[in-house]
């Protein structure tokens, strides 16, 4: 379990600390999701100011773009397991 648990986890070294992001999949999902929320807000906000009309438009293009980067971040992960070699059942 713990190989499973080192080959599946993310570590980044910084300084004396480390940074371990477990199921890396999962949690560039959660990362896009939040950034997808984050442009649709600005844009909505931005759409109080007529001034700012344009710029809230790029906002929802990127956010709309982003949605696109789901299910390629889901194919990689199903990739990504194909080609993890079953573990040895006892040979």
């Amino acid at each position: 379990m713990d190989q499973q648990r080192t080959e599946n986890s993310l570590t980044l070294h910084l300084g004396h600390e480390e940074l371990i992001i477990r199921q890396r999949y999962e949690a560039l999902s959660i990362f896009n999701d939040v950034l997808i929320a984050l442009w649709f807000l600005a844009g909505s906000i931005l759409f109080l100011y007529p001034e700012q009309e344009h710029l809230a438009i790029w906002m929802f293009i990127i956010g709309s773009f982003q949605f696109l980067v789901r299910p390629a971040i889901r194919l990689a992960r199903h990739l990504h397991l194909q080609r993890i070699p079953e573990a040895d059942s006892g040979g």
